[in-house]
C-alpha cells in the first residue's frame, strides 16, 4: 500500500505537466517575423485574411479568447473559414518589439490584442480586446462573432456591396 500512495503525488504532478503544456499558445522561442511570413503566404493561397493575437501564456484573458473560440461552433467556423491565426508572443522571455513596432504598437492596448492583416501582409485593423468582454471573467461571444465577421475577406471586399 506504500508503494501505491508514494506514487500518487508523482502521477499527480505529471498530471499537472501535461495539462500545463497542453494551455501553451504561445511559443516564446519561436520566430515570429518568420511565421508571420508563412502565415500570409498560406493566407493569400486560402484567400484569408491573417489575424495576430498578440499576448503569452501569461495572460489570463489571451487563453480565455482561446478557449471560447473553440467551444462556440460559430465563432470557429469563421475563423477556419476566413482566418489564418498565429499567437504572437509577448512575454519576459521574447517581446517581439520589433514585430509589434512594425504593426503600430498594438500593446498600447493591452493583451490580448488583435491584428488583423490582409493577404498581401497589410495591417488593416487593429482590435482592443476589452471592447469584446462580457465582465470580468470572459467574452460576449456575441462581440467577437461580430468583430471577426466583419473583418472577412468578403466583408472587407468592395465586390460585396457592388450591385
Amino acid at each position: 500500500m506504500k508503494q501505491k500512495i508514494s506514487l500518487l503525488p508523482v502521477l499527480f504532478l505529471a498530471a499537472l505537466s501535461i495539462f500545463a503544456q497542453e494551455k501553451k499558445l504561445y511559443n516564446p522561442a519561436a520566430n515570429a517575423n518568420a511565421d508571420i511570413e508563412a502565415a500570409i503566404k498560406k493566407a493569400a493561397a486560402e484567400n484569408k485574411f491573417v489575424v495576430l493575437q498578440a499576448g503569452g501564456n501569461w495572460c489570463s484573458w489571451c487563453l480565455e479568447f482561446a478557449r471560447i473560440s473553440k467551444a462556440n461552433p460559430q465563432i470557429d467556423s469563421v475563423i477556419k473559414s476566413s482566418f489564418v491565426w498565429y499567437e504572437l508572443n509577448y512575454s519576459k522571455e521574447n517581446t517581439n518589439l520589433p514585430v509589434l513596432a512594425k504593426y503600430g504598437y498594438p500593446q498600447r492596448f493591452g493583451f490580448p490584442v488583435f491584428i488583423i492583416l490582409d493577404s498581401k501582409g497589410q495591417r488593416i485593423h487593429t482590435q482592443n480586446s476589452e471592447y469584446l468582454e462580457d465582465g470580468k471573467r470572459s467574452y460576449d461571444q456575441k462581440k467577437v462573432l461580430n468583430f471577426l465577421q466583419q473583418w472577412t475577406p468578403k466583408a472587407v471586399s468592395g465586390k460585396t456591396y457592388v450591385q
